[in-house]
């Protein structure tokens, strides 16, 4: 979704959003990115210096992010930049249009991950077969290092009010490789992983101790197509937002809610479990409402 003029043009803001999207960018890259089109008017006069100064960056910064958008570097890339008009004035923003800024083109897009996952859902089929492989296995073991951590372990949060034995795994190093061992040891038959970009290293190092120990794994990621397909036995895509400094990941989260909920339908005694819980909190007082 972008901004136009009056005219139905495209703005200059929009035009440099444009160019960026589809690019997997570092964070300081996404910097960058940010600093030129928050300055789209002059971003084709100034130099990669003057562009490191007004992102806080490095000149050689600049240069890679200029090759990171398929260019041979900066000069390349501002050429681009005069050629699409990015400099140009444009008449004023409509109202409606002037409410889409960077931020709220985010909050688009990720709304457009959702619909998206929503299509996806239509076919309940891989929702249905991977809570079964999950509400089977005691233990269950739950992956997610780094950005995907914090799905890993809202996931495993809740996933413990109904399944018996949830074990998260939400930080590397070599006794990771233990853990999982201990979990296949103690009658683990399926993994849930949840994988978001960047990728660590050590993350693929466990999917193949996982695969190794003979369990399922089944991988919540921003992409059937991500490194980790490759050591998965079933993949749930769920795309990431990139129009940040840092990704978002509302459909991922969504996604793991889902899977979840079909979890509740498996699991022998859930209702049960969770009525329990709730008379536990409220004896104790543990919720102010």
């Amino acid at each position: 979704m972008t901004a136009t003029d009056e005219a139905g043009t495209v703005g200059p803001s929009a035009r440099l959003l444009q160019l960026f999207e589809g690019h997997r960018l570092t964070p300081t890259q996404r910097r960058i990115a940010h600093s030129l089109v928050r300055h789209a008017n002059e971003a084709p006069f100034l130099s990669s210096v003057e562009v490191a100064e007004l992102a806080g960056v490095s000149q050689p910064s600049v240069t890679r992010f200029a090759v990171a958008l398929g260019y041979d570097g900066y000069p390349a890339l501002r050429k681009q930049l005069r050629e699409l008009g990015a400099g140009e004035v444009v008449a004023p923003e409509t109202p409606d249009d002037a409410v889409r800024n960077e931020h709220q083109q985010a909050v688009l897009a990720e709304i457009e991950h959702l619909r998206h996952l929503a299509e996806l859902l239509a076919d309940p089929e891989p929702i249905i077969r991977a809570a079964r492989l999950l509400a089977a296995s005691r233990p269950l073991p739950v992956l997610g290092l780094r950005a995907a951590s914090a799905q890993a372990r809202g996931f495993a949060y809740f996933a413990a009010k109904v399944h018996p034995d949830i074990r998260l795994l939400d930080e590397g190093g070599s006794m990771l490789a233990d853990r999982l061992e201990q979990a296949t040891a103690a009658g683990a038959t399926a993994l849930l992983c949840f994988a978001l970009p960047r990728y660590p290293r050590e993350l693929m190092d466990a999917l193949a101790v996982a695969r190794d120990c003979g369990l399922t794994v089944l991988t919540v990621a921003d992409s059937a197509f991500a490194p980790v397909a490759k050591l998965s036995d079933l993949m749930l895509p769920a795309a990431v937002g990139t129009g940040l400094v840092f990704d978002t990941a509302c459909a991922p989260m969504m996604l793991g809610r889902v899977l979840l909920q079909s979890m509740c339908d498996e699991i022998p005694g859930a209702e049960a479990r969770l009525e329990a819980i709730e008379q536990s909190a409220a004896a104790r007082g543990l919720f102010l409402e």
